[in-house]
């Protein structure tokens, strides 16, 4: 088989190569000249643990190839891909207009049969607009060819995105044709081959699936958040709490984490869209609603324990912090945490080090100048007033505490992500706040 992918952002760029690397031929398109010179000498976007040695991999292979011609790409296709961005207009909606223009381009350059699959993720009803962009462009062309338009959404995982393509929990299609059926599943075949369950269902029902899973697990991480804050007010231990609970398997241990809130480019933006397409057709999410606004709060806490620890004036303080993404294993700043809470810091006078293993180029698009990047995460402590364990790379969970103690003015630690012990603090005689734990160094809220 051959496909096209038109966008080379996230999504587009681990689904072309992935396909590749099962030996299926692809092109990857986008309009960005520098992008697609800089994948031609193996320069990625973005950071993908075991992405850039695939690529690479694959573009040897003949497999994968980079243009930016939408004709050249889709050329022979049997299935071209949409996977450009959906950013979220003002009031929360996804802004499709990089769809359309896409769908609009297939319809001015295909020359045969083919299925378009929509993988960027869009409300429902997209797929009937992409149908529609695609046959008034072959309108104008006064030709008649056959398409289907299908639904594939992706549940990648950023840091884990090639084990969750390769090896997925579902892979999900709406379709409305047997023949579009047919095609998708030759195309999965060699992900099937190890039992991996392949959803064929209608293109709104898996428009909604994509929306409806994300919403799930930010709802999880919101309720847990909330759980945290009143384990405080009442001196409970999350933790034991989420022990408790993660017992049950109808509850389970994933994403029940307590910590200073979720962000990246998929649940604020598909919560928010979520949100936006009911109230369009006259109803209200009013769980989502409180799972936005809880997140939304939850950025805050970690600066909220950081003021309240030093009476309330934190003017000439300089701040430590160690991590910037949104998780580890990204660099991806879309909707970090760190964002708000550095923000919020430099708003009260105080100066901040950061330090991030991968994504400090990316958080300069944001914070400019204004902090300074230290070059380790030691380097960051130089000086500092306290710690603020932000994001939970793994290099960050077992540090020397006595060189942090040394490092640091004050043996201070506010720990958003709740990796460390606090009794093995306490011990080593830092004050630490963490979250949904009552500490000897905090007052009931």
């Amino acid at each position: 088989m051959k496909i096209a992918v038109v966008g080379t952002g996230y999504v587009g760029l681990v689904t072309g190569t992935c396909f590749a690397e099962v030996g299926i031929e692809v092109t990857c398109i986008d309009i960005d000249q520098k992008k697609i010179d800089n994948l031609k000498q193996g320069i990625l976007p973005i950071y993908e643990p075991g992405l850039e040695e695939m690529v690479s991999r694959n573009v040897a292979a003949g497999r994968l190839t980079f243009t930016t011609s939408l004709a050249e790409g889709i050329k022979d296709a049997d299935v071209a891909f949409i996977a450009v961005g959906t950013p979220p207009g003002e009031d929360g909606s996804a802004d499709l207009k990089y769809v359309l223009a896409v769908a609009r381009g297939i319809g001015e350059h295909m020359n045969d049969y083919g299925v378009i699959v929509t993988k960027s993720t869009v409300p429902v009803g997209t797929a009937a607009k992409v149908r529609t962009e695609l046959e008034q462009a072959l309108s104008k062309r006064g030709v008649t060819i056959e398409f289907d338009v299908a639904s594939n959404p992706e549940f990648l995982k950023e840091g884990a995105a090639i084990d969750d393509f390769l090896k997925p929990d579902r892979i999900v299609v709406g379709v409305s044709s047997e023949r579009a059926e047919e095609v998708m599943r030759k195309l999965y075949k060699p992900f099937l081959l190890n039992g991996h369950p392949i959803i064929f269902m209608d293109i709104p029902s898996a428009e909604m699936t994509k929306y409806a899973a994300n919403s799930m697990l930010a709802t999880k991480i919101s309720f847990m958040n909330d759980i945290a804050n009143l384990c405080e007010i009442m001196g409970a231990d999350v933790n034991m709490v989420r022990k408790g609970i993660g017992s049950d398997a109808r509850i389970g241990t994933k994403f029940i984490y307590p910590g200073i809130g979720y962000g990246g480019s998929c649940f604020p933006k598909d919560v928010k869209a979520l949100i936006k397409t009911a109230a369009e057709n006259g109803y209200q999410m009013q769980v989502l609603q409180a799972v936005e606004s809880v997140n939304e709060a939850q950025k805050e806490v970690l600066f909220d324990k950081v003021k309240k620890h030093f009476g309330g004036d934190l003017t000439g303080r300089k701040m430590a912090v160690w991590g910037l993404s949104f998780k580890p294993k990204t660099d991806d700043m879309r909707e970090a945490p760190s964002l708000v809470i550095i923000e919020k810091l430099l708003a009260e006078g105080c100066t901040v080090s950061a330090y991030d293993p991968v994504a400090m180029d990316e958080a300069k698009h944001s914070l400019g100048n204004r902090i300074t990047y230290a070059k380790d995460q030691f380097d960051a402590l130089v000086d500092a007033d306290a710690l603020l364990v932000v994001t939970e790379w793994p290099e960050f969970r077992s540090p020397s505490f006595e060189v942090v103690g040394k490092l640091l003015k004050q043996k201070v630690i506010f720990d958003g992500r709740n990796i460390y012990d606090p009794i093995e603090m306490k011990e080593s005689g830092f004050a630490y706040h963490c979250i949904g734990i009552r500490t000897a160094h905090q007052e009931p809220v």
